[in-house]
């Protein structure tokens, strides 16, 4: 692939697994609060990036930045 996606919907999606088929709302709210954390310090896919700029990472990357979150979070 070209490393383009955002995955942040994908991780939502089993964040919300996790809270209404798992019950594992806390483990929910973790995973929602990492990907916060990894928009709050400004990471961006390509489709996310508005008119301040900055430069866009890939899919790794933001992968990566909202498993280090989560890590951070533990």
């Amino acid at each position: 692939g070209q490393g383009k996606a955002n995955p942040i919907a994908c991780i939502l999606s089993f964040a919300m697994a996790l809270r209404y088929s798992f019950d594992q709302g806390a483990e929910a709210d973790r995973l929602e609060q990492a990907i916060e954390t990894v928009l709050g310090d400004g990471a961006r896919t390509p489709d996310l990036m508005g008119p301040e700029g900055g430069t866009p990472i890939t899919t790794a990357q933001m992968g990566d930045a909202i498993l280090n979150a989560l890590g951070s979070s533990i």
